[in-house]
């Protein structure tokens, strides 16, 4: 399943403008809010779709009966562009679990470049609803490379992936891969360059977010 947040208009598409607009794109503080905010839509969006069981509350008035959450999920996310997404969905899921994955785009001197990963914090993840964020996803390549990771720290019943900016080529990659992942995008572009980036989608999240880094 492929849900696109901006197929209708709500307030999250003046976000995702926002976040492709390089003139707001100087604010980092403001960019990294709106990926927050694309993360707690999702949130609110995913937990439509979790189990929950009926809680008997006692008020000052009496007792009311509600519906809650059946089982805390674990929230994943790649690092360091996925943390304001991350948090976005952790505003939400305020006791969730968390797991955290070192990822990155190893540049070779022939232009092309591999998945490398180095470093993992995980629960175990029998049984539980595993929700990734990645703000871009682009050949899908770190994404299932994660995911399959992630399986060493068990068997999640569920697997859903939010990011702020998808390519189809991406999201066709990880259903072939991975065809029970469920994607929730903030919006997609169809276009991907040789060396693997979105257009038009926003330029390097990491570097938006926290700034520059030095490639070596």
């Amino acid at each position: 399943m492929v849900v696109n947040l901006s197929a209708h208009y709500s307030l999250l598409c003046d976000w995702v403008d926002e976040l492709r607009d390089i003139s707001v794109q100087q604010d980092r503080m403001r960019f990294r809010r709106n990926l927050e905010r694309i993360g707690e839509v999702a949130a609110l969006e995913i937990s439509k779709q979790m189990p929950f069981v009926e809680k008997e509350t006692q008020t000052p008035m009496g007792y009311s009966t509600t519906k809650v959450l059946e089982q805390q999920p674990v929230l994943a996310t790649i690092l360091r562009a996925g943390l304001p997404l991350h948090q976005g969905l952790l505003n939400y899921f305020d006791k969730a679990d968390n797991a955290f994955v070192s990822a990155y785009r190893k540049h070779l001197p022939d232009g092309s470049f591999e998945i490398s990963l180095e470093y993992i914090s995980s629960p175990d993840l029998d049984d539980r609803v595993l929700i990734i964020s990645d703000p871009m996803l682009a050949t899908g390549s770190s994404l299932v490379k994660t995911i399959q990771y992630l399986r060493e720290e068990g068997k999640a019943r569920e697997i859903h992936v939010v990011t702020a900016i998808a390519c189809t080529v991406g999201i066709e990659y990880v259903k072939r891969s991975e065809p029970h992942v469920k994607i929730w995008c903030g919006a997609i572009d169809d276009e991907l360059t040789a060396k693997g980036y979105i257009v038009p989608g926003l330029g390097d999240a990491g570097d938006l977010s926290y700034g520059i880094k030095q490639q070596s």
